[in-house]
């Protein structure tokens, strides 16, 4: 794929198991490094692919793809998320992309305050409250569902939730000062991340006071949703964390 990008003509695309992103590290840093258009789609991102078991369950390949220089990692968490992923993977003509996406099957985020355009600013509001929030959900991918149902639960017992979607920190980075604290108000303390990966590296937009749902240890083979379940990527786990 490298050597079609340099070639010139066509925009190479790749795709492969989340899992597998290690044997292409070597592959993607020299496409980052030579600010190269290529588009790698990884799929089965986390212990949602299940019976595999752990060998095949990703749990810190998306971090260490955020670390590579260049590389723009999106997660997007449903349907018209991936179309927009999908859109900034095409102008990215600067450097490689990757697309981090579910084995499992997942919702449609509805009724969002904003579009899902929002993907390319890398982080929008997907449910917000009125004045101040009590605490900011953090989703991305298949946890941003989990998320909003968490939120909804809040809501429902007198808290100020909004939800955003973080489906890129790349392409958030790129954004304004201004437009970074529309969506993370300084004033804000109480910050919750979710993602089915290390939580290793949240912390940067949860800060001090905030807390992070995550896996940090490897997976195990059973069916999605029991794993969910007994590794507490849950609303329920989010909602007592929010409390």
């Amino acid at each position: 794929m490298n050597g079609m990008a340099m070639y010139g003509g066509i925009i190479p695309f790749g795709g492969t198991f989340l899992v597998f992103s290690d044997y292409m590290r070597p592959a993607i840093r020299l496409a980052a490094m030579q600010n190269l258009q290529v588009i790698y789609v990884f799929t089965h991102d986390s212990i949602g692919l299940g019976e595999d078991g752990p060998t095949h369950q990703p749990i810190e390949h998306i971090q260490s793809l955020r670390m590579i220089p260049g590389l723009t990692v999106i997660r997007p968490a449903d349907s018209h998320e991936t179309v927009y992923a999908w859109k900034s993977a095409l102008e990215n003509t600067d450097g490689p992309t990757a697309l981090i996406l579910s084995r499992q099957g997942l919702p449609v985020i509805k009724d969002k305050t904003v579009p899902a355009s929002n993907l390319e600013k890398g982080a929008y509001i997907v449910r917000d409250c009125e004045g101040t929030p009590d605490v900011i959900l953090i989703g991305t991918g298949s946890e941003l569902d989990i998320a909003v149902k968490a939120g909804e639960k809040l809501t429902e017992t007198g808290k100020k939730v909004r939800v955003v979607s973080f489906p890129s920190w790349e392409l958030f980075e790129k954004q304004s000062d201004d437009y970074k604290k529309s969506i993370f108000p300084p004033e804000v303390k109480k910050r919750i991340s979710v993602e089915a990966g290390v939580s290793f590296g949240w912390s940067k937009y949860t800060g001090d006071k905030g807390k992070q749902i995550g896996l940090d240890h490897f997976g195990a083979s059973a069916p999605a949703n029991t794993l969910y379940e007994k590794f507490g990527i849950t609303g329920e786990k989010i909602v007592e964390a929010a409390l």
